[in-house]
């Protein structure tokens, strides 16, 4: 179906930009990204839950101001979309220079997308560092 595939095509650029204005440390970019709206939401990895748009602005404002550097590379990319909503899972494998320090570290994210007039702009991520390997079945658990 042409109009599933030009959908995941359009959430998967949208994923693409989220990731290239965090790689460019681009505040301007990553506005244009986001919904702006009092329901976003954010969770970055060991930190809270940020919600509404003026909280999660303020968190790219600090990370941004006290990163030197930060490169992805993204793997197991899933996209999927239901009506006005689309969804992608990935790991993060991640490079950065943070106050100094040179890192390098994996986290599992998601990052869902609302149909807009605009595009598809961002309304939920959420990042956790992986701490160990999935579970064998653990696709059959419920948490």
């Amino acid at each position: 179906m042409a109009v599933a595939k030009d959908d995941a095509e359009a959430i998967r650029a949208a994923n693409d930009r989220f990731y290239r204005a965090f790689e460019k440390l681009d505040m301007e970019a990553m506005v244009g990204v986001w919904a702006q709206t009092d329901y976003v939401k954010c969770i970055h990895p060991g930190w809270g839950l940020l919600a509404g748009w003026e909280a999660v602005r303020a968190s790219w404002e600090l990370i941004f101001r006290n990163t030197g550097e930060i490169t992805f590379t993204l793997t197991d990319v899933q996209v999927e979309f239901r009506g006005p909503l689309g969804w992608v899972t990935l790991t993060e494998n991640i490079l950065s220079h943070l106050e100094g320090r040179v890192a390098a570290t994996s986290v599992l994210a998601t990052n869902v997308f609302e149909r807009t007039g605009g595009g598809w702009r961002l309304i939920h991520h959420h990042a956790s560092h992986v701490m160990m390997p999935p579970a064998r079945g653990a696709s059959d658990t419920i948490h």
